[in-house]
């Protein structure tokens, strides 16, 4: 009986793999920006740099998956020296942790239409939590080389203390100089990777 249903788990694994397809950020068509509060303004940066691996069940969403990674270094608000500070140990601390990374655990539905729960732990200045980012998806579409693509938007306010980023300055009339609360943006543009489109290829020419 026991190897009956590892046999069965087995198959149901093997469908469910058939199923998915893998597809990769490209990092041209996608962006990874923040925003945090100044004084009385708000300033933006973004990370030039990152990859990423999702892997798209249509017909079950919920079996989806995905991995994202930043690396810190490549921090930019467009101000050098500022960027120097933010990769110093008052922030990311780069030399010691140069990524931020995301891998997903869940894939639920939510009750607005293409928006989806994507539960994952992150991990971000040595710190990893589990958190919940509600992800909109774009839609499917070929790109004029007959490429699938697929596209994605998620926001979250995530708290820097949390991930130990203590850095601020006190204000002499109260308050601080900068905000604890940072404003997250992640929009991906993915393309099906090399190896599905093979698969698929090779899928054809057998049928």
């Amino acid at each position: 009986m026991r190897s009956i249903l590892t046999t069965v788990a087995a198959a149901l694994l093997a469908v469910s793999a058939l199923a998915a397809d893998s597809f990769v950020v490209d990092k041209n068509h996608s962006e990874a920006t923040f925003q945090v509060r100044h004084l009385v303004s708000r300033v933006s940066g973004k990370f030039d740099d990152f990859t990423g691996a999702i892997s798209i069940d249509q017909a079950n969403p919920a079996a989806s998956s995905v991995e994202f990674t930043i690396k810190t270094p490549s921090i930019n608000t467009g101000v050098a020296d500022r960027d120097k500070h933010l990769r110093s140990a008052d922030f990311f601390e780069v030399d010691k942790y140069p990524e931020i990374s995301f891998k997903s655990t869940s894939v639920k539905p939510t009750s607005r239409k293409n928006v989806y729960d994507v539960t994952g732990t992150f991990t971000m200045h040595g710190v990893t939590k589990s958190i919940t980012l509600p992800v909109e998806f774009l839609g499917f579409i070929k790109d004029p080389r007959g490429n699938q693509r697929a596209g994605f938007t998620a926001k979250i306010t995530l708290n820097r203390k949390d991930y130990g980023i203590m850095w601020n300055r006190a204000l002499d009339n109260g308050g601080t100089l900068l905000s604890d609360d940072v404003d997250v943006t992640v929009n991906i543009e993915a393309a099906k990777s090399a190896a599905a489109v093979k698969e698929e290829v090779k899928k054809e020419k057998t049928e």
